[in-house]
């Protein structure tokens, strides 16, 4: 949904977002849309992300013997892609999630790894609001989430999002995208489904090299196709 004068991201806002998602079930199947675990969808996804990490591996060398691969889980949820993923390949894992009562299920869902020292801060807060420690992460990982900020707020985002990296950190998207060259709003949770087009001009415009991208596999043929982007900085 966009036209020529009212592009499809003006439309989004915050907190009709917010509203949505804290009336949303803190559930797997809440989160993901009503594809939650009667379905193949979370577990292909947790397949395919391993796939596309392990194929980066040597391209996500820690740069100093004393640094940590210390991630970030964007848009967090409930903390399953953390519970399921993100643990096996970090040492630590900060969580991002503005929606309360999906934070108060986290804390639930998380309790093991947390016993285990494997879950760091979890930050309660929207995207748009977060400021990530300088050089602290190995890895930022978005996933379903970055379709809440419009293309201005995305690109700042970003831009913070590289500050945030470790030397040789990497960045990851994993995101719906649209089937042809257009953005599509969303106004059932006040979200932009964009085009793969889009996305490369966006992290173009954020300062970000892309180094690799891989098509989800798996997924039902009635979801849109979702890609992984696999992000550096630009060298200076």
């Amino acid at each position: 949904m966009s036209t020529p004068d009212k592009p499809a991201d003006s439309h989004i806002d915050y907190n009709d977002a917010i509203d949505y998602w804290t009336q949303t079930p803190a559930t797997v199947d809440g989160v993901l849309g009503g594809y939650g675990e009667e379905t193949i969808v979370p577990t292909m996804d947790v397949l395919g992300s391993n796939h596309f990490l392990r194929k980066l591996k040597s391209r996500m060398v820690l740069e100093t013997p004393d640094a940590r691969k210390v991630a970030a889980d964007v848009g967090a949820g409930i903390g399953r892609v953390t519970k399921t993923m993100l643990y096996k390949h970090c040492d630590v894992i900060d969580l991002v999630e503005p929606v309360k009562p999906f934070c108060e299920q986290m804390e639930v869902e998380l309790k093991d790894l947390k016993a285990e020292g494997k879950i760091g801060k979890i930050f309660p807060i929207g995207m748009q609001d977060w400021v990530p420690e300088k050089g602290k992460y190995w890895l930022i990982w978005c996933q379903w989430c970055v379709g809440h900020l419009p293309d201005e707020e995305l690109v700042k985002f970003f831009k913070r999002c590289v500050e945030g990296l470790q030397p040789n950190g990497t960045i990851i998207v994993k995101e719906n995208n649209t089937p042809t060259e257009t953005d599509d709003f969303d106004p059932t949770d006040s979200s932009v489904t964009r085009c793969d087009t889009k996305f490369r001009q966006l992290f173009e415009q954020s300062g970000l090299k892309l180094i690799a991208t891989d098509r989800q596999k798996g997924l039902p043929e009635e979801l849109y196709p979702v890609r992984m982007y696999a992000l550096k900085p630009q060298a200076p």
